[in-house]
């Protein structure tokens, strides 16, 4: 019998690339993208099939220390070193895009060692100006183009606009699910949650839509959800594609209701707007709209407002912020962001990691002593 809902999304998740790779055997293209702001809908509308790069946790890396420094983003070096391993290899191209100066070196490295028939990289301003939201359009444009090469033929309007819709489909499916953690207890957990994410990121988007509405459909009537727990949390931060420290988390009597990550709400909150211009509604949504640290908005604190909304939203208690290493977009906002959530009466405990989780149990005696504390 196949699987459906909550244990399809965790077999999903489990195996990682294996649809992928049964679409590649099926003679579908996949393209890489590793990032957001390169926009997955340009993808679909011409027939590719975007998968978003993840790394490993469980992957020790090894083969990547031959081509960079170890000071540089884990996360970024975890997904090369699995390119050098192999791992990647289905890809028949990569996408990347400015995201941060590691992405932006990673890409030089990653293409010379392990060339795709097809690799582009987007061009994302920093600041949000009139005239960077142009250059990021212009930008946008040229990504279409390049894929309309790749493809061999022209993205139609109408496939365009197809596309979008679709993904603002599987964005509203995706805020439905949140909306289901507001209870307390929640109907379906932040590992949970995080596993049905993950797992939609190796899936073609109408296929994900499919998984959504399953998802969706068993956690509303479930009566085996999760049983209540002392906090309720919000957890923020870098990218985090492994559900294991959102799973200790919820070990440690608490309850992960709202997140903010790269891979989590961020990336899913909000439409793209399809007017007479879609990429507009791109550079909106993908630049100016997406709150990720690495695009300067000013020092004034109230840019994180919607992070307090969020948290009053879902009754959050306390901010789980979680930091990689030489992550300095995070780290700079992370003074900020602390004294912006104490004035507002939410306490914050930081977590450090250098994306390998070896600090797991320094971790758990740590978040249980601060669940102790806003319980």
């Amino acid at each position: 019998m196949a699987l459906k809902g909550l244990a399809r999304a965790r077999a999903l998740y489990e195996a990682r690339d294996d649809r992928a790779r049964e679409l590649k055997a099926q003679g579908k293209r996949i393209v890489g993208y590793l990032c957001y702001f390169a926009p997955p809908e340009i993808l679909e509308a011409a027939g590719l099939v975007p998968y978003r790069i993840r790394g490993d946790v469980r992957q020790r890396v090894t083969d990547a220390d031959q081509y960079v420094e170890p000071y540089g983003c884990p996360f970024v070096r975890n997904t090369f070193d699995q390119a050098v391993k192999g791992r990647y290899d289905f890809l028949d191209g990569v996408v990347m895009a400015h995201s941060c100066d590691s992405v932006q070196r990673m890409y030089g490295i990653w293409t010379h060692y392990r060339p795709a028939a097809f690799t582009h990289m987007v061009n994302v301003p920093h600041t949000v100006t009139p005239a960077s939201e142009r250059f990021f359009h212009r930008e946008l444009g040229f990504f279409k183009e390049r894929v309309e090469a790749f493809a061999g033929a022209r993205i139609d309007d109408r496939a365009l606009a197809a596309s979008i819709a679709l993904y603002n489909r599987t964005r509203e499916l995706v805020w439905e699910l949140y909306q289901l953690r507001k209870s307390d207890p929640p109907l379906i957990s932040g590992a949970e949650m995080l596993e049905v994410l993950i797992a939609g990121g190796g899936l073609p988007a109408a296929e994900f839509e499919e998984l959504l509405r399953e998802v969706k459909a068993e956690v509303a009537s479930r009566r085996d959800g999760p049983s209540a727990k002392r906090a309720r949390l919000l957890f923020y931060g870098c990218i985090n594609d492994d559900v294991t420290l959102i799973r200790l988390i919820e070990e440690t009597s608490a309850h992960v209701v709202m997140d903010d990550t790269c891979i989590g709400a961020r990336s899913f909150l909000g439409r793209v707007t399809n007017g007479d211009d879609p990429l507009a509604g791109f550079v909106r949504y993908y630049f100016t709209g997406f709150q990720c640290p690495r695009t300067y908005r000013g020092t004034d604190r109230s840019r994180f407002d919607y992070l307090i909304h969020a948290a009053r939203q879902f009754q959050a208690q306390g901010v789980v912020l979680y930091i990689l290493s030489f992550c300095d977009p995070h780290k700079l906002d992370l003074v900020d962001v602390r004294r912006y959530l104490e004035d507002a009466g939410l306490p914050s405990l930081v977590l450090e990691d250098d994306y390998t989780l070896t600090n797991l149990e320094s971790m758990r005696t740590r978040i249980q002593a601060f669940v102790e504390m806003v319980a």
